[in-house]
């Protein structure tokens, strides 16, 4: 049996013991990979969208040696971040948490968690380095030992976030359900899930799931997409929201050979921590009042909102926008106004709800 180690330094918070896949994949991202370029497949290399301009010029005020180190698929940058408290799963050399701690600002904090003592070595190296460069008094990131499905043996507070992150990572867990499970106990109520990983088009073959390799390039642990939907309703979470998708190419014969017809792509999810859904739609206007997003906010694949403009919206959406940090940022239909009545511009967009990225 590995040995049993206790995480978050002294704390005492409890024991977690290392199983046969935690081993390997801090060895792959701790001992075999070394930059970017040593992975084997574009699995964690999956093109994002347009980056905006404000979080392009975050990144830039990065550590080169953090951005390297760097192993992630897509880019989740959740908006309305301005004095929130986050939680990055899986945060490795740093880069994620350094390009939110400026968003979240001097009065935010970051959280980063990450199993790998090589890759935690590098991301609080420049945790003084940042906090100059940021122009802060004082840090407002730290950086914590332990696993994405242990958070309470990590250290880790119920109903301490606002907000909790994770790039490509989820995947690299034995226990998906401990995963979202672990982050609903930690996000406060109204909180947000908001991750990018790596799905498949359907179950995965035992062959494929003890691939060392495959599990390492983030595809021998892809959940399928129907599995997410369930799991994250099963411990709490509002049903997964996408906002965006994009199909990976492994670009590696030889695991190419091994995934026959399997199909992955890489999907950005929302997941809220909001009370059970009303089947009843709703009114909203957005107020355009988010840093970075004045003209429109993109909430997800479905739902595009711009300034002043009535949007119709399900249920779901409403608990959602409602019961979170958005509510601030939105006007809604008062209770029992008949539609069109009390709006400046009776403009209604519907679409049907989307869960499922494309692929077959």
């Amino acid at each position: 049996m590995a040995e049993c180690k206790k995480e978050h330094g002294e704390c005492g918070n409890g024991c977690f013991v290392d199983s046969v896949i935690h081993v390997d994949v801090k060895d792959y991202y701790g001992k075999t990979l070394k930059k970017t370029s040593d992975l084997k497949s574009n699995a964690c290399l999956a093109p994002a969208q347009p980056i905006p301009a404000f979080v392009l010029k975050a990144l830039k005020k990065i550590h080169p040696e953090v951005t390297s180190k760097y192993y992630g698929c897509g880019l989740v940058v959740p908006e309305c971040l301005e004095g929130c408290k986050l939680l990055d799963l899986g945060s490795g050399s740093g880069r994620d948490c350094y390009m939110l701690s400026q968003l979240v600002g001097e009065k935010g904090h970051v959280t980063g968690i990450d199993m790998t003592e090589d890759q935690l070595e590098v991301a609080r190296k420049y945790v003084d380095h940042h906090t100059r460069e940021f122009g802060y008094e004082k840090p407002n990131v730290d950086f914590v030992q332990g696993y994405i499905d242990a958070l309470k043996e990590a250290g880790l507070e119920e109903n301490s976030f606002d907000i909790i992150i994770s790039n490509c990572v989820v995947n690299l867990s034995p226990d998906k359900r401990k995963v979202l499970s672990d982050a609903y106990r930690v996000l406060k109520d109204g909180g947000e899930l908001y991750f990018s990983d790596v799905y498949s088009n359907r179950k995965l073959s035992d062959e494929i799931k003890n691939h060392k390799v495959l599990w390492g390039e983030c595809l021998g642990g892809a959940l399928w997409w129907g599995d997410l939907v369930r799991l994250a309703q099963e411990v709490g979470f509002s049903p997964p929201r996408l906002v965006t998708a994009n199909v990976i190419t492994v670009d590696n014969m030889e695991l190419e050979a091994i995934l026959g017809d399997y199909q992955f792509v890489s999907a950005t999810y929302r997941l809220f921590k909001v009370p059970k859904i009303s089947n009843k739609a709703s009114l909203v206007i957005y107020n355009g009042n988010i840093a970075g997003f004045g003209e429109s906010l993109e909430f997800d694949a479905q739902y595009t909102f711009k300034v002043d403009e009535v949007v119709e919206v399900d249920g779901e959406v409403a608990s959602i926008l409602s019961h979170s940090r958005f509510a601030e940022e939105f006007t809604f239909q008062p209770p029992g106004v008949p539609a069109g009545c009390g709006v400046k511009k009776p403009k209604v967009c519907a679409n049907t709800r989307t869960i499922a990225p494309n692929v077959s």
